[in-house]
């Protein structure tokens, strides 16, 4: 089962998504998609209160970059979760438009074939970025218009697709018809 969890910054979206995975039973391989920055001190203490929350039984990866291998390699009665798609982004942000798109088609093929194997859950969590100001600048449009897309790639082959906000869970797959 392929599970996508959204909602904004600071609005509990690694935390349910953390639920969710001590839900399914299963040993969880957290993917951390961030890494400890030495020359920045709040980005490694936001790092540490999620790896403070999470069990000391998991799993973690730190993946920058290589998302898709990790994803196609995975195996047995297991339960990745991969936070967060925005990082993801910002990690890949200066490649070229054709090398993203297919780093994207090989992604979203990777989840459509693990999604056939039923002992493996994946969650993904992702920030939802698309609902303020236009950046005045074009990377930061270029990484909001890229997550965006992913997100709602993801989503299409997500269910379910949850969305936090405002101290609360919706179930967007229960509520919401999939626009494809």
């Amino acid at each position: 089962m392929i599970t996508l969890v959204t909602g904004a910054t600071r609005s509990g979206k690694s935390e349910w998504a953390e639920t969710l995975a001590t839900e399914f039973g299963q040993p969880v391989i957290y993917i951390a998609t961030a890494c400890l920055d030495p020359n920045d001190p709040e980005w490694n203490q936001r790092i540490k209160q999620h790896s403070d929350r999470r069990p000391e039984h998991w799993q973690t990866l730190e993946v920058p970059i290589n998302l898709v291998s990790v994803v196609r390699s995975a195996s047995g009665d297991t339960c990745l979760l991969i936070d967060a798609l925005g990082t993801w982004v910002a990690n890949l942000l200066e490649l070229a438009e054709q090398e993203w798109n297919q780093i994207v088609i090989d992604f979203l093929i990777s989840l459509q074939t693990i999604s056939n194997n039923p002992k493996i859950n994946v969650i993904l969590v992702a920030e939802e970025v698309g609902w303020g100001v236009v950046p005045a600048y074009p990377m930061g449009r270029l990484f909001r218009d890229r997550l965006g897309a992913l997100v709602r790639q993801v989503g299409c082959i997500a269910n379910p697709v949850y969305l936090v906000a405002g101290g609360h869970i919706l179930n967007l797959s229960m509520l919401g018809t999939p626009l494809s």
